[in-house]
């Protein structure tokens, strides 16, 4: 009789925890933003804080990759378009957002915007950046947004140096001198920007992809 006690309670708490992983995942689905990290550069405007204040309840006690990673890009999104007035306020949200994207991307680390977002904030809370840029070109490929926003990333910080990132970030320059009609006045930008690595790693690209957009950098 008390194996089948032990075996009736057992039954019962595994009932009881599946029931739970049921319902936290139904409303993991229900609250999840629906804000990629890939949106935050390519100009989507992030939900409101009070919108994502329930996916952030759920987010500590969750493993749904993109619930977190949804929030994470959210958050940062929010952070980056709508910045605190004072530096300590955006100091301190830089480090929680950073902490919310590291969590996501633990869980669920194939992510190349989340990945170049946490660069992005590390970036702006003037960190080394060079680690996680890497990490977002060895982790898949990225839209044409995306990579662009990684060569103002690379080309304005020390990630420039890096050799390896220079070889990957050839490709994201030759995909924004593809479609040089739209990326031009922004490529202009980015080398006015940038570092003298980074102006550089822009010119030789330019002149082997593009070489009359070469001799138009040269003019900045």
């Amino acid at each position: 009789m008390t194996r089948i006690n032990l075996l009736r309670v057992i039954g019962i708490v595994t009932a009881i925890v599946l029931a739970l992983h049921a319902g936290l995942a139904f409303y993991g689905d229900l609250v999840r933003p629906n804000f990629r990290a890939s949106d935050l550069f390519s100009g989507e405007i992030p939900p409101d804080k009070a919108k994502l204040a329930a996916a952030g309840g759920l987010a500590p006690f969750s493993w749904d990759g993109d619930l977190l990673a949804n929030y994470a890009a959210a958050m940062a999104a929010d952070i980056l378009h709508r910045p605190s007035i004072d530096a300590g306020g955006r100091a301190s949200e830089n480090k929680a957002v950073q902490a919310a994207v590291i969590a996501a991307l633990k869980v669920s680390p194939i992510r190349p915007a989340l990945w170049l977002t946490l660069g992005t904030l590390q970036a702006q809370a003037g960190e080394a950046v060079t680690p996680a840029v890497k990490m977002s070109y060895l982790s898949g490929s990225v839209p044409i947004d995306v990579a662009f926003s990684r060569v103002q990333t690379v080309t304005s910080s020390a990630a420039a140096t890096d050799e390896e990132i220079k070889l990957l970030a050839q490709s994201d320059i030759r995909a924004a001198l593809a479609h040089r009609s739209r990326y031009e006045p922004l490529l202009i930008a980015a080398y006015v920007q940038a570092t003298p690595q980074g102006k550089s790693l822009l010119l030789e690209t330019a002149k082997v992809t593009d070489p009359k957009f070469n001799e138009i950098l040269r003019r900045y």
